[in-house]
């Protein structure tokens, strides 16, 4: 009788997450111990052991804590997380793996992204205009008729496909990340002290934002630190007020001897510019 009550229990208990799963999405049917989540879309299905649905976002409820899994054919863990930005253009794309060892890269262009494998496919989705890789996040900008709902699972798939190829990040790993805020033996006091600010306080907070700076050098006789922004933080409206508001004011607070800092813009930075 107890083994009967059990069934019977878990037979409600199945309806109810049935009930509430069709009201989250209209799609989902019930099978044997789980439902699916039934999509057109070309990612691959999200699932769990213990029967809960997930879209492509994160979706956190008490009712399936348990870890998800991706099913591509063959079963492997990966639960892929997204993060908005200031720049509503980009946004950050968590993999739950380590990225990037050291640094970051940026991708402006589809001919910069030939280098990595990863970048070259997510190029290869068409409305992406930019790509940039953290420590552990990927930022992804699209254009503006270009819409996420379409763009995300092909994003996904991209991003799994790649870790489940075993392909490395970097074909030429010696040309990947950036070296701008290495202290060189002919760096000035002024410069190295510099280059320490924006690597151990000004880039970790960018980075937060899924973007990065670049150190493009300093004029000793006009004061000026040339910056040059990536990732989400390339052609974002709130850019100018970063760079003036945090970056310009931090680098005169500790060091006296700048006096302003100067954006540098790429060839499509450039462009953007002039036909907004």
């Amino acid at each position: 009788m107890k083994g009967f009550g059990r069934l019977i229990s878990r037979a409600v208990l199945n309806q109810k997450r049935f009930e509430f799963c069709r009201e989250i999405n209209p799609a989902c049917r019930l099978t044997t111990g789980r439902f699916i989540h039934v999509s057109t879309a070309t990612a691959p299905f999200l699932h769990n052991s213990g029967g809960a649905l997930s879209d492509s976002k994160t979706l956190k409820s008490s009712l399936h804590p348990e870890k998800l899994t991706v099913l591509t054919g063959q079963r492997r863990t990966m639960f892929i997380q997204t993060q908005s930005t200031p720049n509503p253009a980009s946004l950050m794309f968590y993999p739950g793996k380590p990225v990037m060892d050291v640094g970051s890269v940026d991708f402006p262009n589809p001919r910069s992204a030939m280098n990595s494998p990863l970048a070259k496919a997510i190029y290869g989705i068409d409305g992406i205009t930019r790509v940039f890789f953290g420590s552990d996040f990927i930022t992804i900008t699209k254009s503006d008729d270009a819409t996420w709902e379409f763009l995300k699972p092909e994003i996904f798939a991209a991003i799994m496909d790649f870790y489940s190829s075993g392909e490395p990040l970097f074909i030429d790993a010696q040309a990947a990340a950036a070296k701008d805020t290495a202290i060189s033996e002919d760096d000035s006091e002024i410069v190295a002290m510099i280059k320490e600010l924006l690597e151990t306080r000004i880039r970790p907070a960018v980075q937060d934002d899924g973007g990065d700076i670049e150190y493009h050098g300093f004029d000793e006789e006009t004061g000026i630190v040339k910056l040059k922004m990536q990732g989400a933080c390339s052609g974002c409206p709130s850019s100018s007020v970063t760079l003036k508001s945090g970056i310009e004011n931090m680098l005169m607070h500790y060091v006296p001897e700048v006096k302003g800092v100067e954006q540098e813009l790429d060839a499509e930075d450039e462009d953007a510019a002039l036909t907004s």
